[in-house]
């Protein structure tokens, strides 16, 4: 028999082991249910989960958002032609997944089907071959998904784009990007600048910004506000009625510059060529209205074409404000208006040229026998270096320094423009303070020079160089920002800077003036020629040899009453021996400014007047109607053989400028026209009227065709290819 007394004993601890384990797991679902409640209780207070808001998650679950990219703003010259726009480029891939079809029931194959005419065809638009493009579209990687084509499938043109799609190769797909577009090519390129795509941190989301230039200048002004679209849906993913709510893109404000693109281009054209034939260091090139300071046109080298970045590593910097050098002559300028003003020029004295000597230092003439006993008028028209050192030496430094102060040549400008430099002056000992008189041991920038120069033309009155006309904000079509002319003091009386501009005119047409070679026909120059010495890298002298100097030129036409100012630089050119260096100048300081004087004249016949309404001439006589339009300085053009005319190149009652080029359509036979001297927009025009396809290559003004002049046309038939210089 079992004993009663054990089994009692095994049946107590039995019960007590199951009420321990029952009030552990009491304890056990009481702590997980605590945790429940305190995480529930956490979520819904805090409403996050890892990091992940819920509120916002549940939002984008039931919340379609789409972002409504801004524009940036448009950079323009004077006359509102565009220099500087948005545009987009595209990405081309290939979906290879052959499970990507369109919907029942045609199931139209959205992959591609056909690879080798898929590489046959995007071959001619791409660079690269046929095989390379069929071994890309034939991965090693059976499953992949889609393909891509490097770098060279991206950053197409629209135009590339529509000619790969009018192909309608299946699986052929694109993503668009945001790009800046530079029509213009190598235009004014470092002051305008580039700016290039961004990309949000931890976002998809990119925008442009600027990265040098007026690009980067005036970044946040161009800079729109992106917009958003969006819409609640329900748990369906249907949109909820009256649920749609946008917040429109604020596009980025219009800048206008002071940039004359018919002055732009004839200078891009005329520095090349220079450049080209002397291999020069480097060069700049401005052109202002000496009146306002308004900057026509401006340009340097070594540049780059902001369209392609080509020569874009070797010009980062903007010569007009950033570069400081040694001026040599031009500073003279400064010199003889100081001594005048200051009471301390007699142009008929006399000195002894060749050489100087202070504090033992010899200051030699640049004809170092020089030209014996000249009058210090003689002097100036032969850029005489002991001349000006006497005149520093008659002044004394400390007049001369308070000269220099009044020029502000030391001091930034304060154009706005990113790394503007200041300037540095060598002024020590009396040695220092003669060099600075002719330009040596005194560094400057362009802009600060041209600033100086404001004032010589302006009867003593110095205004500062703008780049600038005006600034539009195209959301209210309101103007934000006009340019005013900036008075930047008087340091001359108007009496001495008359009496400059007269010793300046010697310099052109004295028989002995060293300048002669810029003479404008039918206009009064008043120039004044440069050479300096190239100090080396190393800072221990100057550089020594024929190639060691830097050239310029400034002319201010007419010299009576100034209208424009040429500042002209040429570093260390290798020089041909056919050609001297104002010869070499000339070629870009001559058509550039009677390009000008032309333009300027033109606009003066018609009382300031600059633009016109194109009057509705069809069914006119084709000879009165062009002699009509001769008569409000607009040139016309006619085409075909008949008297009537039955198109006309711009719209009746559109307002163009005047000197712009019309072209007139009559019936009969049309024959191609000489294109040599035609703005792009002409041949644009001409095109359009002519219903020809028509191709660029190069930017400024056309130097050759592919349809010869005379050689009939045909409406819609043939492609027209013109070459722009």
């Amino acid at each position: 028999m079992n004993d009663p007394k054990k089994r009692t004993t095994g049946n107590s601890k039995t019960k007590q082991n199951q009420t321990m384990f029952g009030r552990w797991l009491l304890l056990i679902v009481c702590i997980v249910f605590g945790f429940i409640i305190v995480r529930f209780s956490y979520v819904s207070i805090s409403k996050t989960i890892g990091n992940v808001n819920l509120s916002d998650q549940a939002k984008r679950l039931y919340t379609d958002n789409k972002t409504i990219k801004a524009q940036r703003g448009s950079i323009l010259d004077q006359d509102g032609q565009p220099i500087a726009e948005d545009t987009s480029t595209y990405s081309v891939y290939a979906v290879l997944n052959k499970n990507q079809v369109g919907p029942a029931p045609k199931k139209v194959p959205l992959y591609v089907t056909d690879k080798e005419k898929t590489a046959r065809v995007l071959s001619k638009y791409l660079p690269l071959s046929y095989s390379k493009i069929l071994k890309i579209l034939n991965p090693t990687n059976s499953k992949a998904f889609q393909v891509e084509f490097g770098n060279a499938g991206k950053n197409l043109s629209v135009a590339t784009k529509e000619k790969i799609e009018s192909k309608h190769l299946s699986g052929i797909n694109f993503v668009s990007s945001e790009a800046r577009l530079y029509p213009n090519g190598v235009f004014a390129s470092n002051l305008i600048g580039l700016s290039q795509t961004k990309q949000y941190k931890n976002s998809d989301a990119t925008q442009l910004n600027g990265i040098m230039g007026i690009e980067r200048a005036f970044n946040n002004k161009l800079t729109g506000a992106d917009g958003e679209r969006s819409l609640q849906k329900d748990k369906f993913g249907y949109q909820l009625p009256g649920s749609q709510v946008e917040r429109p893109a604020v596009n980025g404000e219009t800048i206008y510059t002071t940039l004359d693109s018919r002055l732009q281009s004839i200078m891009e054209t005329q520095v090349s060529k220079v450049e080209e034939i002397t291999n020069a260091n480097s060069m700049n090139a401005t052109i202002i209205n000496a009146t306002t300071g308004a900057i026509l046109a401006t340009t340097q080298r070594p540049t780059f074409n902001a369209a392609t970045k080509k020569g874009l590593d070797k010009s980062w910097r903007d010569g007009l404000v950033q570069d400081t050098f040694e001026p040599g002559s031009t500073m003279k300028l400064f010199t003889v208006s100081s001594a005048v003003d200051s009471g301390h020029f007699n142009p008929d004295a006399t000195y002894e040229s060749g050489t100087y000597a202070i504090d033992g230092k010899i200051i030699p003439d640049w004809k170092r026998s020089g030209w014996g006993q000249i009058t210090y008028k003689k002097g100036f028209a032969l850029s005489s270096n002991v001349a000006m050192a006497h005149l520093e030496q008659k002044m004394g430094a400390a007049t001369w320094k308070k000269y220099i102060k009044r020029f502000r040549l030391l001091k930034s400008t304060n154009s706005g423009l990113p790394g503007e430099s200041g300037g540095s002056m060598a002024f020590t000992y009396p040695i220092d303070q003669a060099n600075t008189a002719f330009g040596q041991g005194i560094n400057v920038t362009t802009m600060q020079m041209l600033q100086g120069f404001t004032a010589v033309a302006n009867d003593g009155k110095m205004v500062k160089p703008q780049f600038i006309k005006k600034i539009v904000n195209p959301n209210t079509g309101k103007t934000t920002y006009s340019m005013k002319t900036e008075d930047m003091g008087t340091p001359i009386k108007a009496s001495s800077a008359k009496e400059v501009r007269n010793l300046m005119q010697d310099v052109v047409y004295k028989s002995y003036g060293i300048g002669q070679d810029f003479k404008i026909k039918g206009y009064r120059v008043a120039a004044k020629t440069g050479t300096a010495q190239v100090a080396s890298s190393n800072g221990t002298g100057y550089l020594m040899g024929d190639n060691s100097y830097l050239y310029s030129v400034v002319g201010m036409v007419p010299a009576k009453q100034p209208k424009y100012i040429m500042y002209v630089t040429m570093k260390q050119p290798t020089l041909p021996g056919t050609q001297t260096p104002t010869q070499l100048l000339n070629q870009v300081f001559g058509p550039v400014m009677k390009q000008a004087l032309e333009q300027d004249t033109t606009t003066a016949k018609d009382q300031l007047k600059t633009t016109v309404r194109m009057p509705n001439l069809i069914g006119e006589d084709a000879v009165n109607a062009k002699r009509d339009l001769g008569k409000q300085n607009v040139a016309a053009t006619i085409l075909g053989s008949g008297k009537e005319i039955t198109q006309q190149s711009i719209d009746a009652d559109t307002k163009i400028m005047v000197g712009q080029r019309v072209t007139l359509l009559t019936n009969g036979q049309v024959l191609m026209p000489d294109l040599k001297g035609w703005s792009k927009n002409d041949v644009v025009n001409l095109a359009q009227l002519l219903n020809l396809p028509v191709q660029f290559k190069g930017s400024g003004f056309v130097t050759q065709q592919s349809m010869a002049t005379g050689s009939t046309v045909v409406s819609g038939q043939g492609q027209l290819v013109v070459t722009l210089k």
